[in-house]
């Protein structure tokens, strides 16, 4: 990945709907190239998805939870997070250094959802105990930090 690669990615990360002509613009190539570099930062999965962020209270997730799980010494990880994933109020897990396996953030409606959705976790074979932090607001999420080529 050179310069120009990274570049696209950052400007992607910024706006995923700029065309290709406008990248082209941005970073001095043809739109039929930047159209070829991107698509190849697609299959390589450097690009994984595109995506619409959408206000999480105005569709009526307005609880945002952080739940620590601490795994039960004879659960199988693999099943455990088979499990968190079929579960559609997670919406990113994290692998910890610590007491606690893993980290998920969580997005509900009301906090009784969030109840039952911590019921569940804890019912959920190799999980000895959760440990549940719920955020009073969000002062900002998913920002995408300025991309440098790595030094040689």
């Amino acid at each position: 990945m050179d310069a120009i690669d990274l570049r696209l990615v950052e400007l992607l990360r910024g706006n995923a709907r700029l065309s290709y002509a406008e990248l082209a613009r941005q970073v001095g190539l043809s739109a039929p190239a930047v159209h070829e570099r991107v698509g190849k930062l697609e299959s390589s999965g450097v690009i994984r998805a595109y995506r619409a962020e959408a206000e999480p209270e105005a569709i009526g997730l307005g609880v945002t939870a952080l739940i620590g799980i601490v795994e039960d010494s004879g659960g199988d990880t693999d099943d455990m997070l088979e499990a968190f994933r079929r579960m559609p109020e997670i919406e990113s897990c994290y692998f910890m250094a610590g007491v606690e396996s893993f980290l998920l953030k969580a997005r509900v409606g009301t906090i009784a959802q969030l109840e039952e959705l911590i019921m569940r976790l804890n019912r959920t074979p190799g999980v000895a105990s959760t440990r549940t932090g719920i955020a009073l607001s969000t002062k900002w999420e998913n920002r995408p930090q300025p991309l440098e080529l790595p030094s040689a």
